[in-house]
């Protein structure tokens, strides 16, 4: 079982990376999912892969029962619903504007910063923190990539007029 040190440090490593996302979405003026949206969302998906992993120790002193619950994959129901969880959220954050939806990159962005946040949890450090970094950098990028291609159009429509 985890020491409460051990807990504590994913619990920070998960709010830290969920920053890091975050203030992506709150430098391009989407503040509806920002910094403190996503470290709750990474710190709480943490938080619950924690406790289910956690879990089987707790009920029980038998190794054999401890085993038991571990291979019947129990602590799967907690990472099914997070994900699930976390799609209703994303869902309210997608709105509908004159037939075209808004907010569909921060609902993926929420939803996929639980899948950093459960990685944290289950231990998986390394993998989540270069997840989240490539997350970044594509946010990034593709932000740039579009914005190019808006400015191309426009100067295109400029053109033909």
């Amino acid at each position: 079982m985890l020491t409460f040190e051990q807990m504590m440090i994913r619990f920070a490593i998960a709010l830290v990376l969920g920053a890091v996302l975050g203030i992506e979405r709150e430098l391009v003026g989407k503040e509806s999912a920002g910094v403190r949206t996503e470290m709750l969302v990474s710190g709480g998906s943490a938080l619950f892969s924690i406790a289910a992993f956690a879990l089987p120790y707790l009920v029980t002193s038998s190794p054999q029962l401890q085993n038991s619950i571990i291979a019947g994959g129990g602590f799967l129901g907690a990472i099914a619903g997070i994900t699930s969880g976390i799609g209703f959220l994303g869902a309210g954050i997608i709105i509908k504007i004159d037939d075209h939806p808004h907010g569909v990159t921060t609902a993926a962005l929420v939803w996929a910063t639980a899948a950093i946040g459960v990685l944290v949890g289950i231990g998986l450090i390394g993998f989540a923190a270069t997840a989240a970094a490539l997350l970044a950098i594509i946010l990034y990028v593709l932000r740039r990539t579009d914005i190019a291609a808006k400015r191309t159009a426009k100067e295109s429509e400029k053109g033909t007029a």
